[in-house]
């Protein structure tokens, strides 16, 4: 991505503005590829004492917090050790009080990761309470929380909730989680500027102070740190951005068709990827970005823009900070935002400045391998269509039964001929069948281009997912104007996806 690091300075630029700086004395925002930062941009003083923001300031990060709570959580799952989908109180004795409807509740560790346990949005009350002691919280959990939604139905964001998962790795461990998550996630990964407290650092050490404005940036007050207590696995860890840059990287690569399974698997890596709970937004949260869809996963917010397919965030806020990572699983771009003033607003320049960057690089939604037999199949039916008028269906295959039964030979035939009256009839010279494919929606399925006379057609198979997969559907219709996609048919993400051919091909 060569163009990357000039379009990441632009984007830098254009939305770290006047307007923007002044809501914090100090911030640092990033743009990441696979784990490098490749452009950063600084501004102001972190202790507002004479000494310029670096790049490895060290900030607050919140509820970012929750990404690697949730990963620990997952790798004892891995080990057997936790079981998500067992009551809560298996765990932590004080939670199997909690009720709803006035009746006992079922909480899991599933339904607690996922913000979706029935626990009411708790984040003014969490972030003052962060540091209180486990016996006060015990004590809190242990009187019988009340339940706002039924278990396992809605969304409602609860730090209370999270801080049980962190009890239940105590339990199993017999350690602080702080400890856990250092020892199963931070250490492992080198993530050595990622720590739980301020006074982990060693004197002297280029740490963000937090700050409050009132007034819209006209003047700060000092905001001392929250502690970090009972709650602090939520919300109390502190980071750099090339620390984030690395997090990031591995946890995006989950998605790659070599990622390793190091540290924790890939397959549990995707798993905090994937939304288990929907998300209504409320209005303006996902700022200007059009989404088909949002959902928590574990530890982690999942975006499906309808440009850029999956984009995967959290944001932190605490008073004094303001923090927000997100990246692009598909390209391995990503971006860090800290700032240290909680009306900083790092979420807003973190969304745009993502959305700036994979715009500026075009890039690809995501990037998709179809099978051997979905590319020999559609193949097949491209010489059909280009050798003359008269389709020979039936050696289009190996056809599933109900291809020629849901539209018969001869339909088919009709249709296609209507379409060339439009079109006319295929060009004799042709650009290579690789260089005509335009999509595909997954491995089964595959679209590509017949350059007419006076048109152009678009094709599409789709195979059935067998051992020997089989040809399940063909469609053959007139381009619209774009010549991409089918006269009348919806602008989706998948017109975005990159298309790898297998090995060879």
């Amino acid at each position: 991505m060569t163009d990357l690091p000039g379009v990441a300075v632009e984007a830098l630029a254009a939305r770290l503005d006047a307007a923007t700086l002044r809501r914090s004395p100090a911030s640092v925002a990033a743009v990441t590829w696979q784990g490098e930062v490749v452009a950063v941009r600084t501004h102001g003083e972190p202790r507002r004492d004479g000494s310029a923001t670096a790049a490895g300031t060290v900030f607050r990060i919140a509820s970012m917090s929750k990404s690697f709570l949730a990963a620990t959580a997952l790798s004892l799952r891995d080990e057997g050790l936790l079981d998500l989908h067992a009551p809560i109180g298996q765990y932590v004795p004080e939670a199997a009080a909690a009720t709803y409807d006035g009746r006992p509740a079922r909480i899991t560790l599933d339904t607690l990761l996922s913000n979706r346990s029935g626990l009411a949005e708790d984040n003014p009350w969490g972030d003052e309470h962060l540091g209180e002691s486990r016996e006060f919280v015990g004590a809190l959990v242990g009187d019988g929380l009340r339940l706002s939604a039924t278990p396992a139905t809605a969304y409602q964001y609860s730090n209370v909730g999270q801080s049980l998962a962190g009890r239940a790795i105590e339990t199993v461990t017999g350690r602080p989680v702080e400890d856990v998550v250092r020892e199963r996630m931070l250490d492992p990964l080198g993530l050595a500027d990622t720590r739980a407290s301020a006074d982990l650092y060693p004197a002297g050490a280029d740490l963000a102070h937090g700050f409050r404005t009132f007034d819209d940036g006209d003047s700060f007050v000092p905001e001392p740190f929250v502690g970090t207590g009972a709650l602090g696995c939520i919300g109390s860890l502190f980071s750099t951005v090339s620390d984030i840059a690395l997090w990031m990287r591995f946890l995006g690569s989950a998605f790659a068709p070599d990622a390793e399974d190091a540290v924790l698997s890939a397959a549990s890596r995707r798993e905090l990827q994937v939304a288990h709970t929907l998300i209504t937004p409320a209005v303006g949260q996902f700022g200007e970005r059009e989404l088909d869809g949002a959902g928590y996963g574990y530890g982690l917010v999942v975006e499906h823009d309808r440009r850029f397919g999956r984009v995967v965030q959290h944001a932190g806020g605490l008073p004094g900070f303001s923090s927000h990572m997100r990246w692009h699983p598909a390209t391995g771009i990503g971006v860090v935002v800290f700032g240290n003033s909680d009306q900083f607003g790092a979420g807003r320049v973190a969304g745009g400045l993502l959305h700036d960057v994979l715009g500026g690089i075009d890039a690809p939604a995501a990037v998709v391998r179809p099978w051997p037999q979905t590319v020999a199949a559609a193949r097949r039916v491209d010489e059909l269509l280009r050798s003359g008028r008269a389709v020979a269906w039936d050696q289009a295959g190996p056809l599933a039964r109900n291809v020629l039964r849901d539209v018969p030979a001869d339909v088919r035939t009709r249709r296609l001929l209507a379409a060339l009256t439009e079109t006319g009839d295929p060009l004799a010279v042709a650009v290579p069948f690789e260089g005509r494919i335009v999509s595909a929606t997954d491995a089964s399925a595959l679209r590509w281009t017949v350059p007419c006379r006076s048109g152009t057609l678009i094709c599409d198979v789709r195979m059935v997912g067998l051992h020997d997969p089989i040809v399940q559907s063909i469609d053959v219709r007139v381009s619209d104007e774009t010549g991409r996609r089918p006269r009348d048919e919806t602008p989706s993400v998948t017109d975005h996806h990159r298309v790898v051919l297998p090995s060879g091909r």
